[in-house]
């Protein structure tokens, strides 16, 4: 995908602050601060952008310092980033912008965690649309940060024909045939048998997607195959069984968990200076 700056970042801060933080105003209108943000587990960094812009939004003149890459792995207690600027804006930015970085930094992680996993066999990780509401284009970007790659983005980019599309228009064959009549982006068709296997291949599709295959159905499939068109393998994918699964010689594997199964890293933001003047 094509990345661009970050989106919906004053939606996420309208959600938090609503008519106002109230309890920011237990804080001088012009006190000054520098805080420190630190992970308290191993990630890998993503979403900096996103996380700059809510104190943009908040406070343009506020400083924010990093210390580490975007997509540099870091260990637990790695000092990611320091904050510089009003204290008002730095509590009230606290929670929008560790919620982003903490899940785009959980996405990456497990993309890296994935992508390492099959290093060296040539099959390539595809994400899924079970994506955050919103933070679609994020996650996707945090995919790939962590070494993965992006499926569709959308409904619009690519023809992806599943179990009730085919049943809707009457056949895999007939399915297909209108896919080419209405577009000339990628068609892919998932399949769930080897019999379904021999529809796809006759309608000649772009990808085949093997929807829970055992491996000795993956490892015949690739032989039926035998490049006449990509394969990607889905459905019940984890890390302890995805090497062996690209090592059936399929394309691709999609994994839904890259984004939907994540769990938001444990970031810390701390206040550990005080002034009532300008910092410089």
């Amino acid at each position: 995908m094509t990345y661009s700056s970050p989106i919906n970042v004053q939606a996420f801060l309208d959600e938090d602050i609503g008519s106002g933080d109230i309890t920011a105003l237990i804080i001088p209108e012009t006190s000054m601060a520098v805080a420190e943000i630190i992970t308290r587990e191993a990630m890998v960094c993503c979403g900096q952008d996103w996380f700059n812009a809510v104190f943009k939004i908040l406070q343009t003149d506020l400083y924010v310092q990093w210390h580490v890459q975007e997509g540099q792995w870091l260990e637990a207690d790695t000092l990611l980033c320091t904050l510089k600027g009003n204290a008002r804006s730095l509590l009230t930015g606290e929670r929008t912008a560790l919620n982003l970085l903490q899940t785009l930094s959980a996405t990456a992680t497990q993309a890296r965690l994935y992508a390492n996993a099959i290093a060296g066999t040539g099959c390539k990780i595809l994400d899924t649309r079970k994506t955050i509401p919103g933070l679609r284009d994020a996650q996707k970007y945090a995919v790939i940060c962590g070494g993965c790659h992006n499926h569709r983005i959308g409904l619009y980019d690519g023809i992806l024909i599943k179990e009730n599309h085919i049943m809707a228009a009457g056949s895999i064959a007939l399915a297909i045939a209108q896919a080419r009549q209405i577009s000339d982006k990628l068609v892919e068709v998932e399949v769930e048998s080897m019999t379904e296997l021999e529809q796809a291949l006759a309608a000649k599709p772009d990808r085949i997607m093997l929807d829970n295959f055992s491996i000795p159905q993956l490892r015949l499939a690739v032989n039926k195959v035998a490049g006449c068109c990509a394969l990607e393998a889905s459905g019940n994918i984890l890390l302890t069984n995805i090497r062996e699964i690209a090592e059936t010689g399929v394309d691709y594997i999609s994994v839904g968990a890259l984004t939907k199964n994540v769990q938001a890293i444990d970031l810390s933001m701390r206040i550990v200076l005080e002034k009532d003047l300008c910092i410089i």
